[in-house]
């Protein structure tokens, strides 16, 4: 008697916003690489102990596609990320099968310059990508992770590409998540439409580094009763986001996102600002200073500085990883919309979550639960 034949496992897509980005490669590139046993999930919280049995998809599963505006392929972006050395020596070649078939999965993005059509008709086109792509591979389901440059806030009629990707999302139904400051589906133009959806989403500005320390510290300062003065940041970047944060109107953006943190945790915002600049020479890499004046006992004056130094992108791949994959099990159990309980990877979380990281986590994994 001959064995029946055995059911492919699902395998879920992941549509990339900027799929040809340092972080979306990154991403790529690492998921690859865990998946093969080339590398350990170093900063994945999805592949720790708490997560096991929730159902998540296996990194193994995933597929990768997206949008973007520039031609560069990813397994060319990989080289460059290697020679810069945020991706290990070699990795590039051991996983360019995986970038070479991200990359042809890869659509044009936009609105570019000169582009005539209506924003209907922009997102008609990128809903028809996502959803070719999950039909053209048999996808059990996809989530879409905005992974682009900072836009500056909307200022105009239109909707900004943010927001048309976002209602792309929707409109091909698949859950939306916004890693960036951008707009998206904050837009007040989409606020029905998200909420009728029937789709879970979440965002957003991942948080990776300077801010992701200002939500350990701030709820310390308060829990000991120590009284913040001042508290200003100063961040040196280079790569592409070093050029998109040039702009001050992207720059506002992206800071709203990292002094919020400080007034939700701290009951109002100290005194000082964050500043960023361009720092080309230091390509993928930052370095993010925060200087904090406070009194302690007695009014005795101190400072507290910390120094962060790090790469954005490999700060930012395992959070999109572990994004994409609480999302897509989130929406085959049946959530739908805003989702707080994953404001653990986010400086501006969508609801009501609180500003602490360690009250975050515990609201993560107990929605790690409930995906049991």
């Amino acid at each position: 008697m001959s064995a029946e034949p055995s059911t492919p496992a699902p395998r879920f897509g992941v549509w990339l916003v900027g799929a040809r980005g340092s972080v979306a490669t990154t991403a790529v590139a690492g998921c690859a690489a865990v998946a093969a046993g080339l590398h350990p999930p170093t900063g994945m919280a999805t592949e720790t102990a708490p997560f096991a049995g929730a159902g998540l998809p296996a990194l193994t599963s995933l597929v990768f596609g997206g949008h973007d505006t520039v031609d560069c392929p990813l397994p060319k972006r990989a080289e460059h990320l290697a020679a810069g050395g945020v991706l290990p020596h070699g990795l590039p070649a051991a996983v360019g099968a995986e970038l070479a078939a991200a990359d042809r999965e890869i659509r044009p993005g936009g609105p570019q310059p000169g582009d005539s059509r209506s924003d209907d008709a922009l997102i008609a086109a990128f809903a028809d990508d996502m959803g070719d792509f999950v039909d053209r591979g048999e996808l059990a389901g996809a989530v879409v992770v905005n992974v682009a440059s900072t836009e500056p806030a909307p200022d105009g009629s239109r909707l900004p590409a943010s927001s048309l990707y976002a209602a792309a999302a929707l409109r091909a139904g698949c859950p939306y998540v916004n890693f960036t400051p951008s707009t998206g589906l904050h837009h007040p133009d989409l606020a029905e439409a998200a909420a009728t959806s029937g789709l879970p989403h979440a965002g957003r500005d991942g948080k990776t580094g300077q801010t992701l320390l200002r939500s350990v510290l701030a709820p310390m300062f308060l829990q000991r009763a120590l009284a913040v003065r001042a508290w200003s940041g100063t961040n040196l970047l280079g790569g592409g986001d070093g050029a998109a944060l040039a702009d001050p109107g992207a720059a506002a953006a992206k800071n709203a996102g990292k002094e919020r943190v400080l007034a939700d945790a701290l009951g109002a915002a100290p005194e000082g600002e964050v500043h960023i600049d361009d720092v080309p020479a230091l390509g993928d890499w930052k370095t993010a200073w925060d200087h904090i004046a406070f009194d302690g006992f007695l009014g005795s004056r101190m400072i507290l500085q910390t120094i962060w130094q790090g790469c954005d992108s490999a700060l930012a791949a395992p959070l999109v990883l572990d994004l994409a994959r609480l999302l897509l099990r989130a929406h085959e159990v049946g959530f739908s919309g805003p989702l707080p309980e994953l404001g653990f990877y986010f400086k501006d979380p969508d609801g009501d979550a609180s500003p602490s990281l360690a009250d975050q986590y515990e609201a993560l994994l107990a929605f790690a639960g409930r995906l049991r």
